[in-house]
């Protein structure tokens, strides 16, 4: 899943980047509200974790104008403030949720897992089966015939872009850009050591490589 954190605390964004890029999460980070509002806008996103004080335009804004362009991503925000007034007018411009800095990172990411299951479970189930596989992507757990598999977050997440769109060819460029980052300037081929990974640990058929143009998860017939 792709994250966006708009913060302009530097330090702050880099720890929370470092900290869930090891969840297994693909983050872009911004430092100022206008940016933010540009990338939410312009690129599909599971949830952003959004700060209040921003330069450029602040946090309120940044969520007011996301909401009235029809945009429901999920927004966590954050901010130094503290009051039931500031919660509130957060809530009120169509923010999911809010937390108080400083907070526990621990909670930062509860509160990101649970965001990410509410949308998941709106709109549908979590758990994707496609034959004697199962993939339950609030867990993020993956069974082959009623045995867990044991994957790392990286294979899970190479996995989950796969078989959402099973049947399907996905290319290099959207695997890394779901499951790495929008400025991901590293080798292309490290989608090609996770499939392998995945072709060991889950059975080679399952995924086919479409020369030129990607890789496809087979569904059973």
């Amino acid at each position: 899943m792709r994250l966006l954190i708009v913060e302009d605390e530097r330090r702050l964004a880099l720890s929370l980047a470092n900290g869930l890029t090891a969840e297994g999460y693909a983050v872009d980070v911004v430092h100022d509200g206008l940016e933010g509002l540009h990338r939410a806008s312009e690129s599909p996103y599971d949830l952003v974790v959004l700060d209040i004080m921003l330069p450029g335009m602040n946090g309120y804004r940044v969520c007011s104008a996301l909401r009235a362009a029809g945009n429901d991503v999920p927004i966590l925000m954050l901010t130094a403030k503290d009051g039931e007034y500031d919660e509130a007018e957060g809530l009120d411009t169509g923010a999911d949720d809010y937390l108080t800095k400083p907070f526990s990172y621990v909670v930062l990411v509860a509160r990101i897992k649970a965001l990410l299951r509410r949308r998941n479970t709106g709109s549908g189930t979590p758990v994707i089966t496609l034959g004697p596989l199962r993939l339950d992507t609030g867990a993020r757990r993956v069974d082959r015939d009623g045995a867990e598999v044991p994957l790392t977050a990286k294979e899970f997440a190479v996995l989950e872009q796969l078989a959402l769109r099973a049947g399907e060819v996905v290319s290099k460029t959207e695997i890394l850009e779901h499951v790495w980052d929008f400025a991901y300037e590293g080798d292309p081929n490290i989608v090609e050591v996770y499939v392998s990974a995945l072709r060991r640990k889950l059975g080679a058929p399952l995924i086919r490589t479409v020369r030129g143009a990607g890789y496809r998860l087979e569904t059973p017939r």
